[in-house]
């Protein structure tokens, strides 16, 4: 009995964590580049942020990568295009209504993909690499230079929102913003 004991006793306190911690390990996810003809295996989360593939713009600020990876582009803010708990509390902020801020949303969305869809851009970190929803946040270029977050404010499909400590190009996007919305470019022409 003892035996028979000892060996439940070794099953659980060796077999079945084993077995727990395998369970939560995340399946590799094999990507193939239709540029290329190749097939990447990211092997942890520590691989290069350099030419990566633009999947889909899933809003005015925020991408999907090839590997699913979702990116919130750093520093700005466009209007909400979806239903969401952001688009009621922008609407009272900025006493917009709610179609006019998804008609907006929209725009700015349409001038996102057009930027970065379907694209090869390159990836710089500020001092926070993720978000609360596990988005990782950024700065984006294109392989000609255009820095992405910049060219957005710039012809004035985002409004600034800079939130401590990725503060990088707080100072260059509000200059951008403040010059968009004087030239009455993007979303400031109406």
């Amino acid at each position: 009995m003892k035996k028979i004991f000892k060996i439940i006793l070794l099953v659980g306190l060796v077999v079945i964590p084993v077995y727990i911690s395998f369970s939560y390990v995340k399946p590799v996810t094999v990507y193939y580049s239709e540029d290329d003809g190749k097939f990447t295996v990211p092997l942890g989360k520590s691989y290069s942020y350099t030419d990566v593939y633009v999947k889909r713009a899933v809003d005015g600020d925020t991408l999907v990568l090839a590997t699913g990876e979702r990116v919130r582009l750093i520093g700005i803010d466009t209007p909400e295009m979806h239903e969401s708990s952001k688009l009621h509390r922008d609407s009272k902020k900025t006493n917009q209504d709610v179609k006019t801020i998804i008609k907006l949303g929209t725009r700015a969305y349409e001038f996102t993909k057009k930027l970065v869809e379907g694209k090869r851009v390159n990836l710089e970190f500020d001092v926070e690499k993720q978000d609360q929803y596990h988005r990782l946040l950024a700065y984006v270029y294109l392989k000609d230079g255009t820095f992405v977050n910049a060219e957005i404010v710039r012809q004035g499909y985002a409004s600034i929102m800079t939130i401590s400590p990725n503060v990088k190009y707080a100072d260059l996007f509000l200059k951008l913003s403040q010059e968009a919305r004087e030239n009455k470019r993007g979303l400031w022409a109406e």
